[in-house]
């Protein structure tokens, strides 16, 4: 992943975090509902604890929250290339239950890997960059899962009047085949829920 994207990306949320605070806001989300309907789809991935599972991108713990709430046996780690994300995690959750970390260690492997928001904000970067970069991070995401992986995007059948430039609305049925091919036989394509998105579920064996 070129530095360069991944400094805009931080940048970027960093103002978000600075004007909301650690909030579903302060992560971009729109309303809290919209949060938790992504985070009710992705969840779709797992399984009845326990197993290990990153949230890859967690901002604050929004995904932490929501799953305390119908499970405290998942071992969970989350990720975020913001340390100041981070640390108010931290700051909010404590340690005990969870492990907050801006750097992933080397060969480091979870039964499961979600990434809920981390593709739709393309900002001013070329969209064939942003293409690439999103699938290098789906490639990581693979690696760093032993069961499977989740994420989520937004929609290029979202209406046309409605789309923004700095925003990334790819092709759900391009990243479905692009999993099929290269990551397991096992996948599912959700996009029957009233938002812009659609979410990919990989599970490695079922």
């Amino acid at each position: 992943m070129k530095s360069e994207i991944l400094l805009a990306l931080k940048n970027y949320y960093s103002e978000k975090l600075k004007l909301h605070g650690p909030t579903y806001k302060g992560a971009d989300w729109g309303t809290l509902q919209a949060q938790q309907l992504s985070f009710v789809q992705l969840a779709r991935l797992l399984p009845e604890a326990p197993y290990t599972l990153l949230d890859y991108g967690c901002g604050y713990g929004g995904l932490y929250d929501f799953l305390s709430e119908n499970d405290s046996q998942v071992q969970y780690s989350g990720y975020d290339i913001s340390e100041e994300m981070i640390n108010h995690a931290r700051q909010l959750h404590g340690s005990k239950d969870a492990a907050w970390i801006n750097t992933l260690p080397e060969k480091a492997l979870f039964d499961y890997v979600i990434a809920c928001g981390v593709f739709s904000v393309r900002l001013n970067i070329p969209q064939s960059e942003w293409e690439e970069h999103m699938l290098q991070t789906l490639h990581k995401l693979d690696s760093l899962s032993s069961k499977g992986f989740a994420f989520n995007s937004l929609t290029s059948y979202s209406d046309p009047h409605l789309m923004k430039d700095y925003l990334y609305y790819p092709d759900p049925c391009f990243l479905f085949d692009y999993c099929k091919k290269h990551f397991s036989r096992y996948v599912s394509l959700v996009h029957d829920y009233p938002k812009y998105e659609f979410a990919i579920i990989v599970r490695k064996d079922i």
